[in-house]
């Protein structure tokens, strides 16, 4: 047993995926003082049973601002174009209120289910104007207590194409803005929208992140010219693009090449699976494609990967509870994941996207703010197989949410 100096709280009974065996976790100040086995110290005790403990859910790819409108779109759900209309239609009218109703009922779930960072991707056009960022402002200040939030801005609809959406990016840039996203595939000029951005992020020094390649035609892509503009803007490390569903059409030799090109551009890549599974493949009659990017297998070929979220019951993904351990099994299941894969699916969650998102002090260790999730699971890959109870949250040392575990009657005798 061994004597510390005094702490705030300790975490008795911890199991990290790094240690054979549980151990304390000392908390001074909001920041992790100590992990050691038996902790010596009077101080408020939190007993986490042998469990298993996580520093929480990275979800790198959220749109909150357009969350939750399946009660107010007229039309039927069908292709990505679709979905585009049916949003610009509906975000004309989209006050500053009515935003962050939505959003927080997505967050206030995505806290429950054990997530502690997020990257949210918010529209910045002149038909939504600044009213979506404003409200997931307010958002990030209101709720910081139990989640970090990160504000992507980007033009949903285009940049070259939309007269005035660039000054309204800068604008969201100068205003708090973090990340700047794109969205090629939307304008007339993809090439030069990408120049664009990519000016934008160098002059703001802020990371990009964008929608990218999002349909199952490989005979042409913008992965190309996002490496080119990675490369000689020495951005490596500070590009990511979602969903890539073309990359999921791709041979082996030619996915074998485009896992090497991203790897040596420093491009990462986040798969979406609820919406890419949702939108692609629809014009098929039968045996239609997944259109599911192999995140797994592109993170075992060096290239940093993530799953996320992206939309939650709207047009583009009319399902969702904000959970990534949810959706980590889920793209389990339909990637084919073998239980050697399973720590893998949870790093796509955790480590990786932390990496992705350039977190600095993420992790359960000495010096990183005490961001801590106990799942009811001893074996981290069940995390995964099984979807265990997550049971309890805590955010810089403060507890965050509590979740009962179910108790079954069994009848008297």
């Amino acid at each position: 047993m061994t004597t510390q100096t005094a702490f705030d709280l300790i975490f008795r009974n911890a199991l990290l995926r790094s240690s054979a065996t549980s151990v304390d976790i000392g908390v001074k100040s909001g920041r992790i003082a100590a992990i050691e086995p038996r902790l010596a110290c009077e101080a408020v005790e939190v007993d986490v049973g042998g469990r298993l403990a996580l520093p929480g859910f990275v979800d790198t790819h959220v749109h909150l601002d357009k969350a939750c409108l399946l009660e107010r779109c007229g039309h039927i759900h069908g292709t990505l174009g679709d979905a585009i209309r049916a949003v610009s239609a509906m975000k004309r009218d989209f006050g500053v209120d009515d935003v962050y109703a939505r959003s927080a009922r997505v967050l206030e779930r995505a806290i429950l289910h054990g997530t502690t960072r997020m990257r949210t991707h918010v529209e910045i056009d002149p038909r939504i104007g600044l009213r979506g960022f404003e409200a997931v402002k307010a958002l990030k200040r209101d709720y910081a207590w139990a989640i970090d939030l990160s504000l992507c801005v980007f033009p949903q609809e285009g940049l070259t194409n939309d007269p005035g959406a660039e000054e309204l990016l800068i604008q969201a840039l100068r205003d708090g803005g973090e990340v700047i996203g794109g969205c090629p595939y939307t304008d007339t000029n993809p090439n030069a929208h990408l120049e664009r951005i990519f000016d934008l992020a160098e002059a703001f020094d802020v990371d990009v992140d964008l929608h990218l390649d999002f349909d199952l035609d490989p005979s042409w892509w913008h992965l190309d010219e996002v490496c080119r503009q990675t490369e000689r803007r020495n951005y490596q490390g500070r590009v990511a693009i979602g969903h890539a569903t073309k990359l999921s059409a791709l041979p082996p030799e030619r996915m074998k090449a485009a896992a090497a090109q991203l790897a040596t551009s420093g491009v990462a890549v986040t798969v979406l699976p609820a919406t890419d599974l949702y939108l692609m493949g629809r014009e098929a009659t039968h045996n239609a494609p997944r259109g599911l990017t192999l995140a797994h297998k592109l993170a075992g070929d060096g290239v940093l990967c993530s799953i996320a979220t992206n939309n939650v019951l709207n047009p583009f993904t009319p399902f969702g509870d904000a959970s990534l351990l949810r959706m980590a099994n889920f793209y389990a299941n339909v990637a084919h994941a073998s239980v050697s894969d399973f720590d893998t699916c949870l790093d796509l969650v955790t480590e990786l996207p932390a990496r992705l998102m350039n977190l600095g002090d993420y992790g359960i260790e000495v010096g990183n703010p005490a961001d801590l999730i106990v799942l009811d699971t001893q074996d981290s890959r069940f995390a995964i197989a099984e979807l265990p109870d997550i049971v309890m949250g805590f955010k810089a040392g403060q507890q965050t949410f509590a979740r009962q575990r179910p108790e079954l009657f069994r009848p008297r005798r």
